[in-house]
């Protein structure tokens, strides 16, 4: 599986003309734009295998130089359409800038892997590097941006039980390398027809790349269970909506705070008419109360009514002053008897929203940088709340993305999952769904049921299979009430933790440092301006 056999025609006058130098750049950008449709609202998640197969070709045997440029095509057709929502409300600079700069960490991860393609079994060295690429995304600048990770689009594919196996790491890498093995599968292919030759390592390890991802998600499956190892609960998951849409939306923060209040009255109504089920406990989103009910006694009456009525513990989204100049993003569990009794702040805010790095840089893109006035500082604790007996995990958000952040709420007990969210500022567009699908794939990675309550929706709640029960619409008060099995069991993901993602780190530093060194021996081979070097 080297390119010496490559059976492409060298370039003659006729077909080095401006259409065939412009066909590997626009597939570059297909092939980004494949990616892109594979993600959530749609349900195509099977063009990721497309995608990557027409990636390999572009960038198999290309120069690094190339390679670069062609990937940073792909990752712009990739990015600009998969995070326009990151311009919603605040214009398309901020938007591109953020397309740019993730679309450059791809093209760098493309470099790599056209580096990787001149060893044998390439594809598999190439879905390590692209699997490396994504952990250091996830990581700097300013803590990781892990929007965009390819496991992110597989909620309802066949590969989805590698998460509970390997966590998204993994799923990333079967995914990838499936789609570069079908390349090589082809490429191969065609070598046959044109030599009539049939290199067997060679086609058995392209046939490897594309069936072993494949049997390991069916052999996978056992480890995907819904059952009630711990009994089960009954949840509500409240949204309340928003007077408004985009960054405004919360200028009336104390109708969003009423909004949820009334929803949450008006299901311990339904409750008393037989209409509902009673819950066991209660959840509202992130931000459902902009006033800080520590500080403000209106705020902290209306919660305290609201709960009082439902009558079962309530986990309340509030922004918290600390200090006079900064804030927390805290979620507070509120007793209908005793008030507020245990808190969770956020750990993974959110650059460039939350907090303002390099701010005076960020005005130069934006001047709504200047809306952060008070700046929010991330929590230090994991998040489990004791809710009428259940262990809740609690992820808040932007938090979903993050791998540590989930798992280290069920090694801390968690039977189930929350995730409290505000996608109001992003209105209708494709995030809240985006950020459903990575609720999904955490259910699966851990074996735990997941609720989702949003404040202006999709609220939603997730199955330990990955499977939604139940969902709200968008813009709309709603009340999800669900019964949902509770786990304690841990899947080997969970177990295992961030090593699969080392050990495929390490396999992708191993491929690119082979890959140098047999570029050097070749160089050497060739001697200066490429002819053959001394016999030794």
């Amino acid at each position: 599986m080297t390119p010496v056999d490559d059976p492409r025609p060298a370039p003659t006058p006729q077909t080095a003309g401006l259409p065939q130098r412009l066909l590997r750049p626009a597939a570059a950008a297909l092939s980004g734009v494949l990616l892109y449709a594979s993600f959530p609202p749609r349900p195509l998640w099977w063009l990721v295998l497309p995608g990557f197969a027409l990636l390999g070709w572009v960038l198999y045997g290309r120069r690094l130089r190339a390679a670069f440029g062609l990937g940073l095509l792909s990752g712009l057709g990739f990015m600009l359409p998969l995070l326009h929502w990151t311009g919603e409300d605040v214009g398309p600079v901020p938007w591109l800038a953020l397309a740019a700069a993730e679309a450059l960490f791809i093209a760098v991860g493309c470099l790599g892997i056209a580096a990787v393609t001149r060893l044998a079994y390439w594809p598999f060295w190439a879905a390590a590097v692209w699997t490396l690429d994504e952990a250091v995304r996830a990581r700097i600048p300013f803590g990781g941006f892990p929007w965009g990770k390819i496991a992110f689009g597989q909620a309802e594919s066949l590969f989805l039980p590698l998460a509970a196996l390997g966590g998204t790491p993994l799923l990333s890498f079967a995914v990838v390398l499936c789609g570069f093995g079908l390349y090589e599968a082809v490429r191969r292919f065609r070598t046959y027809r044109s030599t009539g030759e049939i290199p067997r390592a060679a086609v058995a390890g392209a046939a490897a790349c594309v069936l072993v991802p494949v049997v390991a998600a069916l052999a996978s499956l056992p480890l995907v269970d819904d059952s009630a190892e711990d009994g089960t609960a009954t949840v509500a998951a409240i949204q309340g909506n928003v007077p408004r849409l985009g960054l405004d939306f919360n200028a009336q923060r104390r109708a969003v705070l009423d909004n949820h209040a009334k929803r949450t009255t008006q299901l311990a109504d339904e409750v008393k008419a037989g209409k509902a089920k009673q819950p066991d406990f209660v959840l509202w989103p992130e931000n459902s109360s902009d006033l800080d009910p520590y500080l403000n006694a209106d705020a902290r009456q209306v919660i305290d009514d609201a709960v009082k009525a439902i009558g079962v513990p309530t986990v309340v989204g509030s922004v918290v002053e600390k200090g006079s100049d900064s804030l927390r993003n805290t979620l507070i569990e509120w007793d209908p008897d005793q008030g507020p009794v245990d808190t969770y702040d956020k750990r993974h805010i959110q650059p460039f929203g939350e907090y303002m790095p390099m701010r005076t840089v960020a005005r130069f893109f934006s001047e709504d940088v200047d809306r952060v006035q008070r700046e929010f500082v991330p929590g230090s604790k994991v998040g489990v709340f004791d809710l009428a007996g259940t262990k809740v995990g609690m992820v808040t958000c932007y938090e979903a993305a993050f791998d540590d952040a989930a798992r280290d709420t069920v090694l801390h007990g968690g039977q189930m999952i929350a995730v409290p969210s505000n996608n109001a500022t992003f209105g209708r567009s494709e995030m809240t769904y985006q950020q459903l699908a990575m609720s999904q794939v955490r259910a699966v990675e851990h074996g735990r049921s997941v609720v989702v309550p949003v404040t202006s929706g999709v609220s939603a709640v997730i199955r330990p299979d990955g499977t939604i029960a139940d969902r709200s619409g968008m813009f709309t008060p709603d009340a999800l009430v669900a019964e949902v099995p509770l786990r304690s069991s841990l899947t080997p993901a969970t177990r295992m933790g961030p090593l699969p993602e080392a050990v495929i780190a390490l396999l992708a530093v191993a491929g690119l440092g082979w890959a140098g060194v047999s570029a050097a021996r070749a160089r050497r081979e060739r001697g200066p301006r490429g002819r053959p070097g001394p016999a030794t």
